[in-house]
């Protein structure tokens, strides 16, 4: 018998998908675009904006193996996750050492790295 998956899992992944082709969206038009989206993407941090850009493809494949509740959906969560929070934990030093930067991101990177890791908890313990 195989077992069904948990009825959050679906949604789950069409979430991560959108965020992702969402992130590769306004990522590539940021490091791509002219300068007029350049400015009015303010003090974007570079390390931060190329990360969360890859990131982005990987958030897709996150979602497929969400959605169709592969083994290895629980280890993407945790490397997203986990490096989504080390990342911010970059952003965060990089501010405190002075480093210009949008309160925007801070917000984007706390719900990034919590919906992976709630993910990735919510896997590992078969809910």
């Amino acid at each position: 018998m195989i077992a069904q998956s948990p009825p959050w899992m679906r949604p789950a992944a069409t979430i991560a998908a959108l965020f992702g082709l969402l992130t590769i969206f306004s990522g590539g038009m940021v490091l791509l675009g002219g300068s007029a989206v350049k400015s009015a993407a303010g003090d974007a941090v570079p390390i931060v904006l190329w990360f969360n850009f890859l990131a982005g493809f990987v958030y897709v494949v996150g979602a497929v193996a969400l959605y169709k509740s592969a083994v290895w959906a629980r280890r993407i969560a945790w490397v997203v996750g986990i490096c989504t929070a080390l990342v911010f934990l970059v952003l965060i030093t990089m501010a405190l050492g002075g480093t210009p930067f949008e309160w925007r991101t801070v917000g984007a990177m706390t719900i990034r790295s919590g919906f992976w890791l709630a993910i990735a908890i919510a896997l590992s313990r078969g809910a």
